[in-house]
């Protein structure tokens, strides 16, 4: 049987063209023009993931997305006209596992849907290497590559990145880090978790100016990317 996408997007034009790309790779599509239309077909089941334009008519796509999370584990990739950093960083604070700007070229989004099928389909096992793009965390082996290139990192801050990769998509405090990391130093001083953060950045980051892999959600803490290679 096909897999169910449901498509939260009121542009007709672009709805009927993503549905018929689509459909010649063997995923169905649902398209709900409104947001209260989507969230009622979500909730009666079926669905393998939900492509969720940003700004729809009737809600905001940030509050769709917080609605979907409340009730649901399906996946979800977002979908927007503003290439903001700070939406995407919403977002993926909110909980969507993908954020794609439009335009864009459909191929693209079937490559980052299937790759949420596997990941759905793979289930919660527990994998020795995470991969994120171009960033591999072998927690057997306690090694960190980008581009193949191994990158120096301590055993606390290994285990600080793997913490946080393991929650990737999802917003972790101060306090959760330490409580997961069972070091000294991440015990005894709050602060010393942001030290480790920016050494980590120097290591995994392209920019360190502009960190797309581990993102700071004031106020909150730290999110890890899913997405991170756009």
């Amino acid at each position: 049987m096909a897999p169910r996408i449901l498509m939260i997007e009121d542009d007709e034009r672009l709805a009927a063209m993503v549905s018929e790309y689509l459909a010649t790779s063997g995923l169905q599509v649902t398209v709900a023009p409104r947001a209260d239309r989507g969230l009622s077909l979500l909730a009666k089941g079926g669905f393998e993931a939900v492509l969720l334009d940003v700004m729809l008519p009737d809600a905001d796509g940030f509050e769709v997305c917080r609605r979907i999370r409340a009730g649901s584990d399906v996946p979800v990739l977002m979908l927007t006209a503003r290439g903001d950093d700070t939406d995407r960083i919403v977002g993926l604070e909110l909980g969507a596992d993908d954020y794609l700007p439009k335009p864009f070229n459909p191929r693209e989004l079937l490559a980052r849907l299937r790759a949420i099928l596997r990941r759905r389909a793979a289930g919660p096992e527990r994998r020795a290497v995470l991969r994120f793009g171009r960033l591999e965390i072998d927690r057997e082996a306690r090694r960190v590559r980008l581009d193949g290139r191994d990158r120096s990192l301590t055993s606390h801050q290994f285990d600080l990145l793997v913490a946080l990769a393991e929650s990737a998509g999802r917003v972790l405090s101060r306090d959760s880090l330490m409580e997961r990391v069972r070091g000294d130093a991440l015990e005894a001083y709050d602060r010393s978790i942001d030290v480790h953060i920016s050494r980590i950045r120097v290591a995994i980051e392209d920019d360190v100016r502009h960190p797309r892999r581990i993102v700071t959600v004031r106020g909150a803490g730290y999110v890890f990317a899913r997405a991170q290679d756009e």
